[in-house]
């Protein structure tokens, strides 16, 4: 670990020991120096800051990006005048290349493109000694001096399940750490057959498991049927967020720890979750502004439309004020795990607003209005809402193997079609799903898919 790995560490327990206002400091100072840094440097944010204020100490001071406006000023948005889209993409175009160096110094990793616009994002050494920073904030909460002596007993062996043949996020971590560690590291392909993949856990045991949330989901019906026999200490799950039970069921099926986190590309390092189940933003290296759909700032225990995120890490790609399209919900109240970070849950992507047809017109329905219902269930541990036609939506679940499939399905659908008729929308079709909820190209799982998706 280096010198400068070690600093940011020390800063980011010593910061948020000293509480809220310590916190806020760091964000102002570093979003200060981001935003000069970028207007400086990146020809697109010079012109963008054009006419502001020589020093920029709040977000709401500057103007909003998003990834189709980024993308399409790539060379002049990056700082670096050596990169170019055009080798950028001849990178990540190969897969034989996933977790290379760019330029010799730079990550590169793409998004799914799950909103239909692929982003293709560089990190710098600073940002991943601040993910590595963050990683080990979290990861000291989560886990005691007898949890660290069983990891190190078993020298550490981490299994990683994900989205293999992309230049993912977490492809190009988990080809890193293979790296580095060697036979330590398993990665595993989310889209593998479940029977290989509980055979080659079986095989490795790992001692940390790192899998989409989703993932871990289906791995426990897989440990509670028997058929999975591991004994983690960790789980570390990622992407996707799950009913607040699961987690705990989870938990109690592999006898361990479980913690999930919530970020992006955009930002790695953006949040984790504590043992209340919310999600803490790391504030001292993120501003993270929840906003309604005319991105004016709503109030904590607010639902927001989207939130806008500035990585105060990144110099190689300044984001910021960036659009990143997922609804939360801010706590209002202090969490009572007594982290001073602010807390949040995620509620769904934006972009994932339904659409139905009525007499009147077309009306939106936030997934969130749905989804909720469905959670109540007890005995699902993955769902997904596909519109398949302007009035019909299909239901895809996956339930627990000590659940009644039958009866999970009835008060499934009939708290899908309360919440419909509550809406207006008595004449929307409920389908049951043969089929389980599908994954996506990036390995994720989507709990709401509208027609146009």
């Amino acid at each position: 670990m280096t010198e400068h790995a070690v600093g940011l560490i020390w800063d980011a327990w010593r910061t948020r020991k000293k509480g809220a206002g310590a916190i806020a400091q760091r964000q102002r100072a570093r979003l200060v120096d981001m935003v000069a840094y970028a207007r400086a440097n990146s020809p697109y944010y010079g012109e963008l800051y054009r006419g502001l204020p020589d020093r920029i100490e709040s977000a709401d001071q500057i103007p909003i990006t998003d990834k189709k406006t980024l993308m399409g000023r790539f060379d002049e948005w990056c700082t670096d005048r050596a990169v170019t889209l055009e080798a950028a993409e001849a990178l990540v175009d190969d897969p034989n290349r996933i977790g290379e160096w760019f330029l010799g110094k730079y990550t590169v990793m793409t998004t799914s493109g799950t909103t239909g616009r692929r982003g293709i994002f560089l990190v710098d050494d600073r940002t991943m000694a601040v993910v590595t920073a963050m990683m080990l904030r979290w990861v000291g909460d989560w886990l005691s001096p007898s949890d660290f002596l069983k990891i190190i007993a078993r020298r550490g062996r981490t299994a990683m399940v994900m989205a293999t043949g992309g230049h993912f996020a977490s492809a190009v971590a988990a080809a890193r750490l293979k790296k580095r560690r060697g036979k330590q590291v398993e990665v595993l392909s989310a889209h593998m057959p479940m029977t290989e993949l509980v055979a080659r856990l079986n095989r490795f045991q790992p001692a940390m498991l790192a899998p989409y949330a989703s993932m871990a989901a289906m791995l426990a019906d897989e440990q509670e049927a028997g058929r999975l026999g591991i004994r983690p200490v960790l789980l570390a799950l990622s992407a996707e967020g799950l009913p607040q039970e699961e987690y705990g069921r989870i938990a109690r099926v592999f006898n361990a720890k479980v913690g999930n986190s919530y970020a992006a590309s955009e930002c790695m390092f953006l949040s984790s979750m504590c043992r209340e189940g919310w999600l803490h933003v790391n504030a001292d290296w993120a501003a993270f502004e929840p906003v309604d759909a005319d991105y004016r700032p709503v109030a904590p225990g607010e639902q927001s439309h989207t939130v806008l995120i500035s990585n105060l890490a990144n110099r190689v790609q300044p984001i910021l004020r960036y659009d990143l399209g997922d609804s939360v919900l801010q706590r209002p109240d202090p969490c009572p795990c007594g982290n001073p970070l602010p807390a949040i849950r995620v509620q769904g992507r934006s972009a994932d607003v339904l659409t139905f047809r009525t007499s009147s017109g077309d009306v939106r329905l936030p997934p969130l209005a749905l989804t909720q219902r469905i959670e109540a269930v007890r005995g699902i541990t993955l769902f997904q809402l596909a519109q398949t036609a302007p009035t019909t939506l299909e239901m895809r679940l996956q339930i627990a193997p000590t659940a009644d499939t039958d009866t999970v399905w009835r008060e499934a659908e009939a708290g899908l079609r309360k919440v419909l008729a509550e809406h207006g929308f008595e004449n929307v079709v409920v389908e049951r799903g043969g089929k389980p909820p599908e994954q996506g190209r990036g390995g994720k799982f989507r709990e709401v898919i509208p027609l146009s998706a």
